[in-house]
């Protein structure tokens, strides 16, 4: 290991804006423990399997089917 670097020609990484990014959210109990069982039978962190899974997602533009359901009319009352 040298004692000192040059890094006077370095330049920015071109895939800086690529890196994932950290947030919060919000999902419900269930769907980690899903998510933290397959990650135990391939072996990758959980946090990695559902952003794989999104990836796909987004990758072959999957949309989501949501149908709500409507709200019954109210009585007179």
């Amino acid at each position: 290991m040298r004692k000192e670097y040059d890094f006077s020609k370095s330049r920015k990484n071109p895939y800086a804006s690529q890196l994932k990014k950290q947030i919060t959210i919000r999902l419900d109990e269930d769907a980690i423990e899903y998510f933290k069982g397959i990650s135990e039978e391939v072996g990758i962190p959980y946090q990695s399997l559902i952003n794989l899974y999104l990836r796909d997602c987004v990758a072959s533009n999957r949309k989501l089917s949501l149908s709500w359901k409507k709200r019954a009319e109210r009585e007179p009352g």
